[in-house]
């Protein structure tokens, strides 16, 4: 075959053109393409015939025009790719500050390994639990004078003082709570103990702070068990700072006062009515002696009840239980000045605990004081009121409701009036036969949903 013959159709080449000339022929008949398309023609010079030939291919490369576009939601891939690194990268970051955190609070707390060893010893002597997920809790405030707490008073050796002393009862159902103060002055019967030096002492008849003095926590515990013969499941002690630093956490707490107050040993002055305290005045507040009212102790034990029903409401009106930026600097400053036995030693615990009475409604955070009155022998001591205490003791054992009101609202012709009565609001007495159940005693009182200032 003749080599000028095409295979294929077309018409064949022109021998005497240049070989170079087949891509403008390609060019030609594209523009002849585009013009039968009714497109106009372009000069072979500009931007856009150089990236429609092959010729021009090379002038364009490592332009942005040269580069592949992307496909369709590759853009969006990319970016998601990204956002999730970053949001893995803040998981990881907040999980370590998490982390961080916890263990902060979780080592605040301090263990009274020897409290526990001590009642571990004297084990058969206690009483027994009666009421199933029922829990019993001695809160002690530390009256020590060193370290901290120097400045409230001489350091005579760091010697331990029980302050305050509540026995917080938890209903098995987490609705209802019941704080009992016990006086500092009450006459008990003090089980025989050991001291922190392992000296034993001998069983006596003294005021109740004695105990704390004589064998610290172990010895106070097993003093409330002989006198309620109610088992501690629990105890917490907090000192001075812990207590300033929680009141400081919540913002301050509101109180009322009939008349102003200064008291240079309370480090306390304060106009009349309401007001915000915050830490350094809320501690001068509860323990001021003689500055307010008649200067009894047991004035000063019902100004700490209200205080803290009045800490209680506004930790949970606040919804400081439920919001973790506001729980976090309470429960930083209380683990940092608690001790507690092995069972409450860890944030877990302690969460756990609080957890179960967030649901308890303020009005059922009942605060109230044993039945006591002047101790025959000395009126500057207390003794209890019976039976009253004893009802009192059975029915925090039992776990059966208990009933509290305000002082005013109690019966005044009983002869227990300061203290409690035998009558429930009903009218009906213990011990009344018929069909409906014994009423719950009543008792002199109040709970966390009383305003300060009153009605």
């Amino acid at each position: 075959m003749d080599a000028d013959v095409s295979d294929s159709p077309g018409t064949p080449a022109d021998p005497d053109r240049p070989d170079n000339a087949d891509s403008s022929a390609g060019d030609g008949r594209t523009e002849g393409a585009r013009e039968t398309a009714g497109a106009a023609p372009q000069d072979d010079a500009s931007p856009t015939a150089a990236r429609t030939t092959g010729e021009a291919g090379e002038a364009g490369d490592g332009t942005w025009g040269a580069r592949p576009e992307r496909a369709p939601g590759e853009h969006r891939r990319h970016w998601l790719r990204w956002t999730a690194l970053a949001a893995s990268f803040l998981v990881l970051i907040a999980a370590g500050a998490g982390w961080w955190l916890y263990k902060k609070l979780d080592g605040n707390i301090t263990t009274d390994t020897s409290a526990a060893a001590e009642l571990k010893a004297y084990e058969k002597d206690r009483p027994l639990p009666i009421a199933r997920d029922a829990q019993n809790i001695l809160l002690i405030g530390s009256d020590t004078r060193s370290g901290d707490n120097s400045a409230y008073g001489r350091d005579d050796g760091g010697s331990q003082r029980s302050d305050t002393t509540i026995l917080l009862h938890l209903a098995a159902d987490r609705r209802s709570a019941t704080a009992v103060s016990i006086p500092r002055d009450l006459m008990t019967a003090i089980p025989a103990c050991h001291t922190a030096k392992g000296k034993a002492t001998k069983e006596q008849f003294a005021q109740f702070n004695w105990a704390f003095e004589l064998g610290g926590t172990a010895c106070t515990i097993r003093t409330v068990e002989k006198m309620t013969g109610i088992r501690v499941d629990h105890h917490m002690v907090i000192d001075f700072s812990g207590f300033k630093d929680m009141v400081d956490a919540v913002d301050g707490v509101e109180v009322c006062l009939k008349k102003p107050v200064d008291d240079a040993d309370a480090h306390l002055k304060l106009p009349a009515g309401r007001q915000k305290l915050d830490g350094e005045e809320a501690l001068g507040y509860v323990r001021a002696r003689k500055s307010i009212g008649n200067g009894s102790d047991t004035e000063r034990m019902d100004r700490q009840q209200k205080f803290l029903g009045a800490l209680v409401n506004k930790m949970q009106s606040n919804g400081v239980l439920l919001n973790p930026t506001r729980l976090y600097p309470v429960l930083d400053a209380a683990t940092k000045s608690l001790t507690t036995d092995p069972g409450l030693d860890s944030l877990r615990d302690l969460y756990d605990l609080v957890r179960g009475m967030r649901n308890v409604p303020t009005d059922k955070v009942q605060f109230l004081t044993v039945p006591r009155q002047s101790y025959r022998a000395d009126a500057n001591r207390d003794e209890l009121v019976q039976p009253a205490a004893d009802q009192l003791f059975t029915a925090l054992r039992k776990d059966a409701p208990v009933a509290v009101v305000p002082p005013d609202e109690m019966n005044s012709g009983d002869s227990q009036a300061d203290h409690s009565s035998e009558k429930d609001s009903s009218g009906q007495k213990p011990g009344d036969t018929g069909a409906s159940p014994t009423p719950a005693p009543t008792y002199s009182g109040s709970n966390a949903a009383e305003d300060p200032c009153g009605p």
